[in-house]
């Protein structure tokens, strides 16, 4: 049974829907109106500022109509209307106090037992179906994906880009090279092995996503790995809540810079939170850390000694997950997310990757795009 009532002098709505009830201001409720005078119908902005409406506003009236709340403002005498689902989804009365470094429901974060690696071919993706869906459902989900059956092309990385998003060209270019070089500028130019890491630290904001696409493959060894850096920063968390304080409250720096006109520096905590404890990003680059300066001296010890733990937990084989590139081949990495790494391979054969960046809104936007054309889809059929 579903009923409504008008506390506050107007000021609240109380919203029973069977066991549970729902409390909303009237502020909160005229500013959230989904009509087409306050908000635009095509890409759901706003129309007006907060302080076109009314300081004074309250609820005359509110009542249950089938799924939906009516409510009259004044002194506007405005009449909205409220799905009871949408309400439901932006419940705020009871924010539940949340363990600092909680993850969202919609990630799985894992380890060496996860059994399969979330994997696509290239033209599926670009037919954009429920296979491309459930493909982007599993990169939010586990922060990495795989892409099979592409060709074997250079600038063939650009096409799975252009599924999702845009390139974010950096002074590497709008894609970088991954094969042995003489005099690398880089060590990811080398045969040597790699400690899992995310890439590019020193930049703010970091790439959010990294593509790696492989077109030769004949050395050995060189098998890609990953981390779930949220499994690891939850593992160190449970095993040592000081520790896991300690790289969230303080700022580490990372810094890069070659013999030219490049000289990029950050200042970002390792493991970084949102306002409300919401674990958002880990930056872990050994390669690229400069000296920490941000830890007050009677902490620094105890923080040098966190850092060499949480390394600790990211080294641990159990924690990760290898897999080896063949051409045609490509992975993504949610790069605030998960670290990746190499294995050594030989000097003997050929290995050549391309890669580059990109960012997760796009991705995030393919997802839920496709997810309402997915829907509709299905209604029509219906």
């Amino acid at each position: 049974m579903s009923r409504v009532t008008v506390e506050t002098g107007g000021t609240v709505v109380k919203l029973c829907l069977g066991k549970e009830t729902m409390r909303f201001h009237s502020i909160w409720l005229r500013d959230n109106a989904q009509d087409d005078e306050t908000r635009d119908q095509i890409n759901g902005q706003r129309l007006i500022a907060l302080n076109q409406i009314p300081r004074e506003t309250w609820v005359s009236d509110a009542r249950v109509d089938a799924d939906s709340l009516v409510i009259t403002f004044k002194p506007e005498n405005k009449v909205i209307r409220y799905d009871f689902e949408w309400l439901m989804e932006n419940n705020y009365d009871e924010v539940k106090n949340l363990k600092r470094g909680w993850i969202p429901q919609d990630y799985e974060t894992w380890d060496s037992d996860l059994k399969f690696v979330p994997s696509c071919d290239f033209d599926k993706l670009i037919k954009k179906n429920i296979l491309a869906f459930n493909w982007l459902a599993d990169v939010r989900k586990y922060g990495f994906g795989k892409i099979i059956n592409g060709p074997i092309t250079e600038g063939a990385l650009f096409k799975v880009i252009e599924l999702f998003g845009y390139v974010r060209e950096t002074n590497y270019g709008k894609h970088f090279e991954v094969r042995t070089e003489v005099n690398p500028s880089n060590l990811a130019f080398t045969g040597l092995a790699l400690q899992a890491h995310t890439d590019n630290p020193y930049r703010d904001p970091v790439p959010t996503l990294q593509l790696l696409y492989c077109l030769e493959s004949s050395a050995a060894g060189g098998e890609n790995m990953l981390v779930d850096g949220f499994k690891a920063i939850t593992r160190l968390r449970e095993e040592n809540k000081e520790y896991f304080d300690l790289l969230a409250n303080y700022s580490a720096r990372f810094e890069y810079k070659n013999n030219k006109d490049v000289h990029l520096k950050s200042r970002r905590p390792i493991i970084e939170l949102s306002s409300d404890g919401e674990l958002i990003a880990i930056r872990f680059n050994n390669r690229s850390m400069s000296a920490v300066s941000d830890v007050p001296f009677d902490k620094m010890e105890k923080w040098y000694a966190a850092y060499r733990r949480l390394g600790e937990i990211i080294d641990d084989p159990n924690m990760e997950i290898t897999f080896r590139l063949n051409p045609g081949e490509a992975f993504i990495v949610d790069n605030t997310r998960v670290l990746h790494a190499r294995k050594g391979y030989s000097g003997t054969g050929k290995r050549w990757l391309q890669g580059c960046y990109s960012d997760k809104d796009g991705l995030n936007s393919a997802f839920y795009s496709l997810e309402k054309a997915l829907a509709e889809e299905s209604s029509h059929e219906a």
